[in-house]
This record gives structure tokens, C-alpha cells and sequence, in this order.
């Protein structure tokens, strides 16, 4: 029998379009012959609706206006085990084998999304919530990491209502350019490279616009590599790549446009340094907990040492994104992958 997927897409995020580009192209990619999509719709406000037109309109942000919508929400009845929707004044609960979350940011990669499937005793084809949470903390996470024995960037958090005049002297001791980052966003949403004591403020203030909390870290020298990593016990790593910068750094417009950047497929590093990065992204993945899939991403200095950055619980998957690319240098179309992540998941 044909099994019941619900793909989560939107999400009340400041990353709520890169969503519904991932999540057409994922949702393009499922069997049908082999699973029943369901797409649920979240708005930028959060309101949750059982999709039911064509999945063209969903990377036009059309979906709310041209298809079907049905107000829908996830049944917290471990009996129901399903999406609950309200049809004309109906109440119908569809049971469901598992949630696929395509949500990036706060609200869908952060655990809460997780928790709430979690509580419904709904598979989550992902991460926990547990690892959600804790590689969207971008400084718990690095503690972790660093237990495990990987390398972590210097890096100093901060609650909001902290004097400029702390931070700019602690500044002082990790040096410049150095890095201000709102402690749980994603897409390089909020974070600046700040080169002047000057200039620091302006960048906390802007950091703390998306989170309660931020971090002030150093610059590592080198340069970016990552790697997917799919599976729970038996893991599969994808090839490593590279982000070639000419100015700057990889931030929002950069992740989206490549205007001043590119992305090199597999990274130009050795066989033995892309073997290590692959070893060094699957012992993050392993102490964060993770399970189902992530993207990790380090920086390699000149010297060979790989420094964790972050991890990536629901990368972007459009069929350019990283991740599925990495996945298709060891053979997997973007449709194998995709089956991969429903058949580990469930």
C-alpha cells in the first residue's frame, strides 16, 4: 500500500521563500506511484492549510490564492496519528506515515515543528527535535562539537540589554574582521563581518533585530567546505565542496545569487583532506544527534585543521541547492535522494 506523506513547506520565517523553492522541487521528485503527497501550506503568519492545487504555484508564492487551500493542523491525538482538516465546516482526520518538514529557519528547522510532530507520534523524516534545536544554536552546538574533539571558532554570546562598551572590549581580544551573528537564524540572515571596532555596533544591533541573543566570533582563516550526511547508524556521506569567495563573505544574496562567489563540486582539496572532511562532518553529525539528513559546513585553514562551523538540518534542495549536488558526486540523482530521505525516514 501506498504510504501517506504530508511535505511541510512556507513556515512563519524570515526564510520562508527559499522554503517553497526547496519544497517544489522535492515534492516534484516524490514517487507517486509509491507515496501519497500531501503539501501542507504554512503562511508567513502561521496559518496551516492542506494544499490541493498544482505545485507550480508554490514557488510563486500563488499557492494561498490559486489552489485549493483547506485549514488544516496536525492532530496532537497519539490515536489519530494524523493531519486534522476542517472542510466546510467537517472535521476529517487523514492518517499519516510520516511528516516531511521542507521548512528552513525559525519556526521548521529549529525543533518546533519536530516537537509538535513528536508529541502526535508522527515519524519526522529529519532530524529530532532535540538536534533541531541544538544545530540551530549555532554556540551550543559548537560546545558539543568541541566535545566530540573538533575544532570551534573563538566566539563570545551575548544576551540582549549588554553594554556596547563590554562587547566592543571583549571584541578587542578576539580581533579584526571578526564575525557578529544572531545566535539561532539561518541563511546568514542578521550577520555581519565587521571590520573596525567602529562598525560594531551597528552590526549588534542588527543581529540582535533577529534573536535575543548574539555572538561575536572570530575570522578563521581558509575557506568553506561542507557535506551532506544521510542515515541514522549506517551514515552516507555525499563529496565535500567548496565555497570560493572574491569579497565578503557567504551571506544571504551570495547563498542565492552567486553574484561574487562559486561553488566548487567536488572541493579542490586532496582525496585524504576530502576523506577527513567527510570523517570530521559525520562525527559532528553523530555528537549533535542528528538523524535522517543535514548538510555540515567547516572552514579549512591553510594548515589542513578543519573548524566546525554549523549545521544545516534542512538545507536547501533545489536541484542546484549543495546538498543534493554533494549527493550526485557519489552517484544519486536528486530522485534517488529524495527516496533515500523517505525510505530512511519511515
Amino acid at each position: 500500500m501506498k504510504r501517506t506523506i504530508a511535505v511541510l513547506f512556507g513556515g512563519c520565517s524570515s526564510e520562508y521563500d527559499v522554503s517553497l523553492q526547496s519544497a517544489y522541487s522535492v515534492s516534484k521528485a516524490i514517487s507517486t506511484e509509491n507515496y501519497n503527497r500531501m503539501m501542507i501550506g504554512i503562511t508567513r503568519e502561521g496559518d496551516w492549510y492542506l494544499y490541493e492545487g498544482a505545485l507550480e504555484w508554490i514557488p510563486k508564492d500563488t499557492w494561498r490564492s490559486k489552489g485549493p487551500c483547506i485549514p488544516a493542523q496536525i492532530s496532537l491525538n497519539r490515536q489519530e496519528h494524523g493531519l486534522l482538516i476542517f472542510r466546510e465546516g467537517e472535521k476529517e482526520c487523514i492518517p499519516l506515515d510520516g511528516v516531511l518538514p521542507i521548512l528552513h529557519g525559525k519556526n521548521g528547522e529549529d525543533g518546533t515543528v519536530q516537537g509538535v510532530c513528536e508529541l502526535a507520534g508522527i515519524p519526522v523524516i529529519g532530524c529530532g527535535s532535540l538536534a533541531s534545536a541544538l544545530c540551530m544554536d549555532k554556540h551550543r552546538a559548537h560546545l558539543l562539537a568541541r566535545q566530540a574533539g573538533v575544532e570551534i571558532p573563538r566566539g563570545i554570546c551575548y544576551e540582549a540589554g549588554t553594554s556596547l562598551e563590554l562587547i566592543e572590549a571583549e571584541a578587542e581580544g578576539l580581533g579584526y574582521p571578526l564575525f557578529v551573528k544572531p545566535l539561532r537564524a539561518g541563511s546568514s540572515f542578521g550577520i555581519t563581518k565587521v571590520d573596525s571596532r567602529e562598525k560594531l555596533g551597528q552590526a549588534i544591533e542588527q543581529a540582535f533585530a533577529h534573536d535575543s541573543t548574539v555572538i561575536v566570533e572570530e575570522l578563521v582563516e581558509g575557506f568553506e567546505v561542507g557535506c551532506a550526511v544521510i542515515g541514522k547508524n549506517q551514515l552516507i556521506t555525499g563529496r565535500a565542496d567548496e565555497i570560493e569567495l572574491s569579497k565578503g563573505f557567504f551571506d544571504y544574496t551570495e547563498k542565492y545569487t552567486l553574484k561574487t562567489s562559486q561553488i566548487h563540486m567536488p572541493a579542490r582539496v586532496s582525496v585524504a583532506t576530502e576523506s577527513r572532511i567527510q570523517e570530521t562532518a559525520k562525527q559532528i553529525y553523530r555528537a549533535l544527534g542528528c538523524s535522517g539528513f543535514a548538510r555540515v559546513d567547516m572552514f579549512l585553514r591553510p594548515d589542513g585543521t578543519l573548524v566546525f562551523n554549523e549545521i544545516n538540518t534542512i538545507p536547501g534542495f533545489t536541484s542546484h541547492s549543495r546538498f543534493p549536488n554533494m549527493m550526485k558526486g557519489v552517484g544519486y540523482s536528486f530522485e534517488e535522494v529524495v527516496a533515500l530521505l523517505l525510505e530512511e525516514g519511515l
